[in-house]
């Protein structure tokens, strides 16, 4: 263990600490929400995995796979709805609306699964 350094500022000494160099990647959608869910619901799990440095990967790993099941279900989901692509050309307010309720759907699972557990 490396020794600890102290800034003195007035009659304090203050440790000198620094967290670790973090990758650069943007959290999505998905991470924001469980960061939210975190944060509000499971305030010790959030505080743990700020101390540990784990945060960061762990909402980045949450926004991966949740971005991947949606792109897994989305396609299987409008199959099973009779959402193609000759519906959009005759009747596009009702695609639409039928792509909107599959979303919907798909992150409500993604929800459940992924964010609010």
């Amino acid at each position: 263990m490396s020794k600890l350094t102290y800034t003195r500022c007035g009659d304090y000494y203050i440790p000198d600490l620094k967290l670790s160099e973090q990758p650069e990647a943007p959290i999505g959608k998905y991470g924001r929400m469980r960061q939210r869910y975190l944060k509000e619901h499971r305030p010790g799990l959030y505080s743990s995995l700020i101390l540990s440095e784990k945060l960061y990967p762990h909402l980045l790993e949450i926004d991966r796979e949740a971005r991947e099941r949606m792109d897994a279900m989305l396609p299987r989901m409008m199959e099973a709805a009779g959402v193609t692509e000759e519906l959009k050309a005759r009747d596009s307010m009702r695609w639409v609306g039928l792509m909107n309720t599959l979303k919907a759907q798909a992150e409500e699972v993604i929800f459940q699964e992924l964010i609010y557990t």
